[in-house]
């Protein structure tokens, strides 16, 4: 049962979490539902930040970042848990990765969504920069 007050949640930037609850999130969205428990393990192994949000001991939210600590940061895997949507968690989420003591000197930050609008509400613009992409399995397909 989702916590009624956004208060009662504790945010962390330990990166000691149970894989196995991160999946469970993983699996409730169409981006990540594929994702296994040892390629999840290899992923925080090499993430040099995460911010997680926990309910008691039900993590609810969490975010990661890829840096350099100076120049650019990337965030990556912002999900919040359905049943806590809509309360302000994977704001903050952002917000504490945005303003984090370790990543104080980064310049730009940087990250991928299929969710624009919910960034641009944070001061993120897509009319910084052009992205672009390399796939792996794409590059596989067309060999």
């Amino acid at each position: 049962m989702p916590s009624s007050l956004k208060t009662a949640l504790v945010f962390s930037d330990k990166k000691d979490l149970q894989t196995a609850q991160l999946l469970g999130l993983f699996h409730q969205a169409p981006w990540a539902k594929d994702r296994t428990l040892e390629d999840a393990k290899d992923m925080l192994r090499h993430t040099d930040l995460i911010l997680s949000a926990w309910d008691g001991e039900h993590l609810v939210g969490f975010g990661r970042v890829l840096t350099d600590f100076v120049y650019r940061a990337t965030i990556w895997d912002v999900i919040v848990d359905k049943a806590y949507q809509k309360q302000g968690i994977g704001t903050e989420i952002v917000q504490r990765i945005l303003h984090h003591p370790r990543l104080r000197r980064v310049e730009l930050f940087w990250l991928c969504t299929r969710r624009p609008a919910f960034y641009e509400k944070m001061g993120f613009s897509a009319r910084e920069q052009t992205g672009m992409v390399w796939s792996r399995s794409k590059q596989i397909r067309q060999e």
